[in-house]
């Protein structure tokens, strides 16, 4: 899936399209790395977003959709 759409799935960032200008201004790393939102994420991968306060997420799964209440299953916070 590729790093905008699950940003929004995952409802770390509220629109797809927020989360395609924070990849584009460089404010998304993945594991380190700046990422465009292209990337394709995988299980296992670090996503740092840094808009206002860093947040550090590990993906635990991968899903095209998500509710409310099974978004937050789709990642553990490493770091706030």
């Amino acid at each position: 899936m590729r790093l905008d759409k699950y940003l929004k799935v995952t409802r770390l960032i509220k629109r797809r399209t927020i989360a395609n200008e924070a990849c584009d201004a460089g404010r998304i790393l993945v594991n380190g790395i700046e990422a465009r939102a292209s990337y394709n994420v995988k299980v296992g991968d670090k996503i740092t977003i840094n808009m206002g306060r860093p947040l550090t997420v590990k993906v635990l799964n991968v899903s095209e959709y998500a509710t409310k209440e099974t978004a937050a299953d789709q990642y553990a916070v490493v770091e706030e």
